[in-house]
């Protein structure tokens, strides 16, 4: 078990980092903002609970959902 825990926590990690790189890339901003934006999101913690199986999603559908569905974040 604790194999698996591990496995999924890194693929969190991973997921997470791919993210934040495109969502500074889309948005053309730096990763420190990309960083803070990201971790101010609903999406991050929807991935962090596991909630939906979004963290089964392409990392560039979650930016594009991000960027549009939380737009006040970039406020």
């Amino acid at each position: 078990m604790i194999e698996k825990e591990k496995l999924e926590r890194t693929y969190k990690e991973l997921l997470e980092e791919k993210i934040i790189n495109h969502l500074a890339e889309r948005k053309s901003i730096s990763i420190r903002q990309a960083m803070d934006i990201y971790y101010r999101s609903k999406l991050s913690q929807q991935i962090n609970d596991g909630s939906y199986g979004i963290e089964n999603m392409d990392y560039r559908y979650l930016v594009q959902d991000l960027i549009e569905n939380e737009s006040e974040i970039f406020d």
